[in-house]
C-alpha cells in the first residue's frame, strides 16, 4: 500500500493558498496547513485540508513543532504576508528573535530566506509555491479586450525599467507610472495600497491644477499605468508577484487604465474573472 503523501501548507491571505490546497488535494496529497491568524481568510478552516492549525506570526517554534508532529517534510509558502505585519505589534518567539537579530537586511528575500534555510536545518523542505499552480502563470499578450494604447506602452516600458532596478533591491514589485514619470513605488504597503496612493496623489494634483491652472492643461496625465514585475532570479519558494479581481478593483477605484504584468512570472488569480472585471473597467492587461 502506498504511503500518503503530506504536504505542508503556510497561508497567508487572499485566495492563493486555497487554490494549492485545491490543486495538492487533486494531486492526491493530504495538505496540513499553518494558517496565519493576522492574515488567512477563516474560510481556510472548512476547505478540505486534513487538518488546519492558527499560528500567529511570531509563532515560527510552533509551526515547526506543528509539522513535525504532522509528519510533514515538504511545505510551500502561499498567500501575502504583509511585510509590515512582521514589523509591526507581533510577539516573535526565541527562534524568529534569533533569526531577526542574525539578519544583516530585513527585506523580504534575506527574510523569507533564512525561514527556508531555518524549515530545511529542521528537515523542512520548502518548495516552489508556482509548481502546482503553473496553468495559472500569465500567458504572452493582450489579455482583455483593449490593448494598451500608445501612451500606455510608453508607461509600460519605463515602468519596467524602473520595476527592475527596485526589484534588483528587493524593495518592491509594482509602481505606477503616468505620462512616462513615476507616480508611486511599492515598499512596505502592498500593490494595492501603492496603487490606492498612486491614485490619491492624482486626485490631489488634479485639484491643484483646477485652482492654479484655472482650466488649463495639465502636463501630467492623469491616467495611471500600474506595472508589476518578478525580481531577477525571483525565488518561487516565495513572494511571487500575484494579481486578481481585487487588483483591478483597486485599480479602477485609483484611475488607472493599464496593467502590465511579467509573461511566466506572475499569478492570474481567478483569471476569467479578472479580465472580465478589466475589460469592464476599460483597463487594458497585458504580459510580456
Amino acid at each position: 500500500m502506498a504511503s500518503i503523501q503530506k504536504l505542508g501548507l503556510i497561508a497567508g491571505n487572499g485566495k492563493f493558498p486555497f487554490l494549492v490546497l485545491d490543486a495538492a488535494r487533486a494531486q492526491g496529497y493530504e495538505v496540513v496547513v499553518a494558517a496565519i491568524k493576522e492574515e488567512t481568510f477563516p474560510e481556510i478552516s472548512s476547505h478540505g485540508a486534513a487538518s488546519v492549525h492558527w499560528v500567529s506570526l511570531g509563532e515560527l517554534s510552533k509551526l515547526i513543532d506543528i509539522f513535525r508532529a504532522e509528519g510533514v517534510t515538504r511545505a510551500v509558502m502561499a498567500g501575502q504576508v504583509k511585510h509590515k505585519q512582521i514589523f509591526s505589534a507581533i510577539k516573535p518567539d526565541w527562534r524568529l528573535a534569533k533569526l531577526l537579530l542574525s539578519l544583516a537586511t530585513r527585506n523580504t528575500d534575506s527574510l523569507l530566506g533564512a525561514v527556508a534555510e531555518l524549515l530545511a536545518d529542521e528537515g523542512i523542505m520548502l518548495e516552489n509555491s508556482t509548481a502546482l499552480l503553473e496553468p495559472l502563470l500569465a500567458k504572452t499578450g493582450v489579455l482583455t479586450k483593449r490593448a494598451p494604447s500608445a501612451q500606455e506602452r510608453k508607461n509600460i516600458e519605463y515602468g519596467r525599467a524602473v520595476g527592475r532596478r527596485l526589484a534588483e533591491y528587493d524593495i518592491g514589485q509594482t509602481v505606477v507610472i503616468a505620462g512616462a514619470a513615476c507616480v508611486a513605488v511599492e515598499a512596505m504597503e502592498g500593490t494595492d495600497a501603492t496603487i490606492e496612493r498612486a491614485g490619491l496623489l492624482m486626485r490631489s494634483l488634479s485639484l491643484e491644477s483646477e485652482s492654479v491652472l484655472a482650466g488649463e492643461a495639465s502636463t501630467l496625465s492623469r491616467a495611471l499605468t500600474v506595472v508589476k514585475v518578478a525580481k531577477p532570479g525571483q525565488d518561487r519558494r516565495f513572494d511571487v508577484p500575484v494579481i486578481g479581481v481585487k487588483t483591478i478593483e483597486t485599480m479602477a477605484r485609483a484611475g488607472a487604465s493599464c496593467l502590465a504584468v511579467d509573461a511566466g512570472r506572475c499569478l492570474l488569480l481567478d483569471g476569467e474573472a479578472m479580465t472580465r472585471a478589466a475589460d469592464d473597467a476599460g483597463i487594458a492587461v497585458c504580459a510580456e
